[in-house]
């Protein structure tokens, strides 16, 4: 046979052993889903995971194998927590004493795998936590109340002038109007700064629902927070504030529909540590994650 027609030839073979490959990769993914993560080692503020490789369903010709460590958020929406060509990844940027829904995906040039299944971890806890007691049975009337209380859970003493706690919430119909109020504390209301702060989305050219620029459409939800602090104070360890009894309206008085509020829980009249709000200690991120 001609030299020529020997390489044709073995072209058209290799070309048909891709399309072979490829026809088996098309009914699914190329690459074996990882196994669930386990948890390794857990500090307040680093946790480690493995999970049993992902392999190649056709093997021959492979790239190398990167896995991604993800929070599933909804269907095809993941938070991004880290990635590592290993088995093993410690991460450090999770905030303490949080509930974490924990994924491993595999992909390479080529080829992706379908997602783990997750893994659910509480973080140890940090220097402080916060419980929730919600007191409002109907999240669409025109207030929020509940009760918050700080918890030393460090081993040394807590300065409370260094706290910053936030309550998350959305402005729904872009009205940012509220009034925070603290209707009782065993600390004292007098020693609780309350500030609102919030962010409007930022919004393309006028048109006809956006006739200003820079600003999103009437009736985008707007992202904001209450913010507490407090003007002096110190909690031994395994101390707390004691109830915190707070209470918010619209300056109009008008309904509140918390149901899309980042930090908000149903009212179930038990106290619980709701990762949902976030506590800082001298600039620090010590519990609560929104984006969990």
């Amino acid at each position: 046979m001609p030299a020529r027609r020997v390489t044709a030839t073995i072209a058209l073979a290799a070309l048909a052993s891709l399309l072979t490959v490829n026809a088996a990769r098309a009914d699914g993914p190329a690459i074996s889903t990882p196994g669930t993560p386990t948890v390794v080692a857990n500090a307040p503020h680093q946790l480690t995971l493995s999970w049993a490789p992902s392999a190649w369903v056709e093997p021959g010709g492979e790239q190398p194998i990167n896995y991604e460590v993800q929070v599933p958020l909804g269907p095809n929406t993941y938070r991004f927590l880290g990635s590592t060509t290993d088995t093993t990844i410690t991460l450090t940027d999770l905030a303490p004493g949080t509930t974490y829904r924990i994924a491993v995906a595999a992909r390479a040039l080529g080829g992706y795998s379908d997602t783990s299944p997750t893994t659910t971890v509480r973080t140890a806890s940090g220097r402080a936590t916060v419980s929730y007691l919600n007191l409002d049975w109907s999240p669409t009337n025109n207030q929020i109340q509940h009760l918050l209380r700080v918890t030393n859970t460090g081993t040394g003493p807590l300065d409370l002038g260094t706290v910053r706690v936030r309550y998350h919430l959305r402005f729904e119909g872009g009205n940012t109007s509220l009034v925070p109020n603290c209707d009782w504390a065993t600390l004292g209301c007098d020693r609780i700064r309350q500030t609102v702060q919030f962010f409007v989305p930022p919004g393309g050219p006028p048109t006809l629902t956006t006739p200003t620029p820079g600003y999103p459409a009437p009736g985008t939800p707007v992202p904001g927070w209450v913010e507490l602090t407090f003007t002096d104070g110190t909690l031994a360890p395994g101390q707390s504030t004691g109830p915190i009894q707070l209470r918010h309206h619209r300056h109009s008085w008008s309904d509140i529909d918390e149901r899309d509020d980042p930090s908000w829980l149903a009212a179930t009249g038990q106290w619980t540590d709701n990762g949902r709000i976030t506590l800082d200690a001298d600039g620090v991120r010590e519990f609560g994650d929104t984006n969990t």
